[in-house]
Formats: structure tokens, C-alpha cells, sequence
């Protein structure tokens, strides 16, 4: 594939624009949220994120996965799902057959708010401005920029320890 040149200016035009996206639709999301009473949107991720990670393995996840998946740190999620665990939407119990690995199960309150979670509109509205066709080649194009992103995170690293971003896995 051969490389468009790009000057400064236009890289961070597209980039502010990828970020005020994501940032709108993700108030718009949270605003969503909080109105219907459901669970926060950083929460609804994870219960999302461990569901996926059960149906695609068969496995429960553990917190390595999700951290490695929404490309967080894993105390920032070991914190998250401790507050989760306290408001029963999701248990944590030691692997059976490897006594170091947790794993996470959604409960029945967990499963319920991820059900309600998944109703939200926003996104799907956001999208919708986009036709089936373009929705391709944007998703086409964004995991074309996840690959460079993290082949140029890896080359920063400049022989330090790469951490848990260097690979992610593809649930979607």
C-alpha cells in the first residue's frame, strides 16, 4: 500500500477531529446513561469487553485481557473492578486449574446492566450518519491506524520493556 505524504497540519486536523468525536459521543453516551439509571460507560465497556472475551475463548476473562483490550493500565482496571465487584455486577474468582489468575464473571445484575447498556442510541445514531459502505471503510481505515499506532509505540520503546499495549487482542 503505498503511503499518502501528509504535512503536520493535516495530521493533527484528522487527529483533533478523531478526538472530538470520541469525546462527544462518549458525553452524549454518558449523559445517555446516567438518565436511564444504568451503569457508567467506563463500566458498561468492561462488562462488555468480559463478555466478549468469554464468547470468542470460552474462557472468563481476567483483568490482564481487559487491560490489554481497552489499553489501560492494570491497576487503573484492578480498581475498577473491585468498585464493580462491590456493586455486584461482576465476581472475581482464582482460576482452577492456575491458583495466580482471577477470573471474571459477569452476574445476573452484571448481565442485566449490560443487556440495558447495550440499548443506548447514541452510537448507533452517531453511525447511522455514515452509510454501510462507509462504516466499512472507516472501520478498515481505524484498524489500519491501530496497527501503525502500535507499531510506532513499539519503535518508541527503543529497547525498554514493551508493556501490555504491544498486544491486543481482536474481539471486533
Amino acid at each position: 500500500m503505498e503511503k499518502m505524504t501528509t504535512t503536520y497540519r493535516q495530521a493533527h486536523e484528522i487527529w483533533w477531529l478523531l478526538r472530538q468525536v470520541n469525546h462527544v459521543t462518549l458525553k452524549a453516551t454518558e449523559n445517555e446513561l446516567r438518565e436511564s439509571e444504568r451503569v457508567s460507560y467506563t463500566q458498561s465497556t468492561i462488562l462488555y469487553i468480559a463478555k466478549a472475551i468469554e464468547t470468542t475463548t470460552g474462557k472468563q476473562s481476567t483483568p490482564a485481557e481487559i487491560s490489554r483490550w481497552l489499553i489501560k493500565e492494570p491497576h487503573t482496571i484492578s480498581a475498577l473492578l473491585i468498585r464493580m465487584e462491590k456493586q455486584g455486577l461482576l465476581r472475581k474468582t482464582k482460576d482452577l486449574e492456575r491458583k495466580n489468575i482471577v477470573r471474571i464473571t459477569l452476574t445476573d445484575k452484571g448481565e442485566e446492566a449490560l443487556r440495558q447498556a447495550m440499548k443506548t442510541d447514541t452510537i448507533v445514531k452517531v453511525m447511522s450518519y455514515l452509510s454501510d459502505k462507509d462504516q466499512d471503510c472507516l472501520r478498515a481505515h481505524l484498524e489500519t491506524l491501530r496497527r501503525g499506532a502500535l507499531e510506532e509505540y513499539t519503535r518508541s520503546l527503543r529497547g525498554k520493556t514493551p508493556d501490555t499495549y504491544t498486544v491486543m487482542p481482536k474481539l471486533i
